[in-house]
């Protein structure tokens, strides 16, 4: 099968010609029909993650079709349209018996732990754990950008933040992640602040739901808060980072009313500095926020199905496997386009 891959970190990967993936017993084989080119993906070909064994094949966020299904398989068949959380849980530790897989410590991750979705197949682990069907007629890019961004985003606001309608949130970094939170917040009914050094990142947080921009082209840190709390009362109650830099981080906490909760998505390749001291006087809490299992999808696939959250509209760009391997390059520059780019194979 074709795939991207590649054999060191850091050199650009190539399309070629790859063995199957190899079928476990509880475990199916999908057929991609489409994956997201994700940042975490950038960061594994980086090498910034430690599961990555070369060589390897990336991708996480998907959508396809089951080939074939492991003979402990018992709840999916061959021909189902499936997604999956990057994140699947083993369904037998203690984090998976209190209903967090999405922290399991035996977790599988395609993409990172083994071969993922920059492929015609990929194989997926413990399917009746982790496979979500997906009806045939939701939007192929709607249905594999549930997989990693907006579940992450949805659970981390949802779960971890609790937003509440009438709170104000604070997105700090609109590319996919950050454009997903501002989409899922004003669809909770938060009033959302986009934070964002590029005038179309924040003109795309505009167009899904974002109340007020601020563009911190230029700014200090300290006047980027300044400006976030000037449209607020006294800080927002939540705040989430979605682009994985230190002083973006410490702009979301320091953008916080008293009490407030930051969420915090974007990884970093070294642990940043915090500024604990606000966090301390104002009993601001912060939150992780990495991935959802798959028992919590029901409730954002119904706001996806009714309409108030719409994935694909944050679909800018759409390329084929043969194209990818240059887009996962160009994520090393800041001038990576807004919105989220789509690989289609189907």
């Amino acid at each position: 099968m074709k795939a991207v891959y590649f054999e060191e970190f850091g050199v650009l990967p190539v399309l070629r010609e790859v063995p199957e993936p190899q079928l476990s017993a509880a475990g199916v084989i999908v057929r991609v029909e489409a994956t997201g080119l994700c940042r975490s993906d950038w960061h594994g070909w980086q090498g910034h993650d430690t599961d990555i064994a070369l060589p390897h094949v990336p991708g996480h966020e998907l959508v396809g079709v089951i080939d074939a299904v492991g003979p402990l398989v018992r709840r999916f068949r061959v021909g189902q349209r499936v997604t999956v959380p990057f994140v699947c849980a083993c369904g037998d530790c203690a984090e998976c018996d209190a209903g967090n897989g999405q922290v399991c410590r035996n977790q599988t991750q395609p993409g990172f732990t083994h071969w993922g979705s920059y492929a015609q197949r990929v194989a997926l682990h413990n399917a009746d754990v982790n496979l979500i069907a997906i009806g045939d007629a939701l939007n192929a890019g709607a249905a594999a950008l549930l997989g990693c961004r907006f579940a992450t985003s949805y659970r981390g606001l949802v779960h971890q933040a609790g937003l509440q309608a009438g709170e104000t949130l604070v997105v700090v970094g609109c590319r996919g992640v950050g454009l997903s939170a501002v989409m899922i917040g004003q669809a909770l009914g938060a009033t959302v602040i986009a934070v964002d050094i590029s005038a179309d990142a924040l003109d795309a947080a505009t167009r899904v739901g974002a109340a007020h921009v601020v563009n911190s082209a230029g700014l200090g840190d300290d006047e980027v808060v300044g400006h976030i709390r000037a449209l607020t009362t006294d800080g927002a109650q939540v705040s989430l980072e979605a682009l994985g830099r230190e002083n973006t981080v410490a702009i979301g906490i320091r953008s916080l009313a008293t009490r407030g909760r930051h969420v915090q998505i974007g990884l970093l390749a070294d642990d940043p500095r915090v500024p604990l001291g606000t966090v301390i006087a104002r009993e601001l809490t912060v939150l992780g926020s990495h991935g959802m299992p798959a028992h919590d999808y029901p409730a954002l696939l119904d706001l996806v199905l009714s309409g108030r959250l719409r994935p694909q509209d944050l679909i800018s760009r759409r390329i084929t496997l043969a194209e990818a391997p240059a887009a996962l390059a160009a994520m090393s520059t800041s001038g990576a386009p807004a919105g989220v780019t789509l690989i289609e194979l189907g």
